[in-house]
C-alpha cells in the first residue's frame, strides 16, 4: 500500500490539469482512510470540530495543573519582566508544538492550508490553548491584568503546556 501511496504522490507533482490534481488527491484521501495507522499520527484530512473538541481536552488536561500552580507565576514573572525571554518561550512553544505535529506529518494534507502556506491545525491548536490559558487564569484569577507584561508571561507558560497538551490531544488513538 505504501508503494501505491508513493506512486499517487509522485503522479501528483506530475499532473497539470486542476481536475486530474483534485482526483489524485482525492485517491490519495481514500487511501489514507484505508491504510492500517499506527498508535500515535491518526489525523485527519482537515482540523474540524471534533478535533476542536480534542484539543480542548488535551488543553485543559495538561493545563489545570499549570493554572493552579504557583511555579508558573514564578515563572511568568520573570520571563514577563524581560521582554526576550518572553519572545524566546513563545518561540520555544511554536516549535515544540510544530515538532508533536511534524511526527505525524501534519504537513501532507495541502488542503488544510490557510494561503496555502501556514497549516490549519498550527493555528487551531495553538488558539485553543492560547485561549483557554488565557480564559482560565484570568477567570481563575491567576492574573493580575494591571501588570500586562507579568501577566502575558504567565499566560504564555500555561499556553506552552496547554499547547502540548491540545496537541497529544488531537495525535493519539481514539482521536
Amino acid at each position: 500500500m505504501d508503494d501505491v501511496f508513493d506512486e499517487l504522490a509522485q503522479l501528483e507533482e506530475l499532473v497539470d490539469a486542476d481536475e486530474e490534481l483534485q482526483q489524485v488527491r482525492e485517491t490519495m484521501r481514500v487511501l489514507r482512510r484505508a491504510r492500517p495507522r499506527g498508535t500515535i499520527g491518526r489525523l485527519r484530512d482537515t482540523f474540524d470540530s471534533r478535533d476542536v473538541g480534542e484539543a480542548m481536552v488535551g488543553s485543559f488536561v495538561f493545563g489545570v495543573p499549570m493554572v493552579v500552580e504557583d511555579g508558573t507565576l514564578t515563572i511568568g514573572r520573570f520571563i514577563g519582566r524581560q521582554p526576550p525571554l518572553l519572545a524566546l518561550t513563545v518561540a520555544f512553544g511554536v516549535t515544540l508544538v510544530l515538532g508533536i505535529l511534524h511526527a505525524v506529518e501534519f504537513r501532507r494534507f495541502p488542503e488544510d492550508l490557510i494561503l496555502g502556506v501556514v497549516p490549519v491545525r498550527l493555528v487551531s491548536i495553538l488558539l485553543v490553548s492560547g485561549g483557554m490559558a488565557l480564559g482560565l487564569m484570568t477567570l481563575w484569577g491567576r492574573v493580575e491584568w494591571s501588570t500586562p507584561w507579568i501577566a502575558a508571561g504567565q499566560v504564555t507558560v500555561t499556553a506552552i503546556v496547554m499547547a502540548v497538551g491540545a496537541s497529544l490531544g488531537d495525535v493519539l488513538p481514539g482521536t
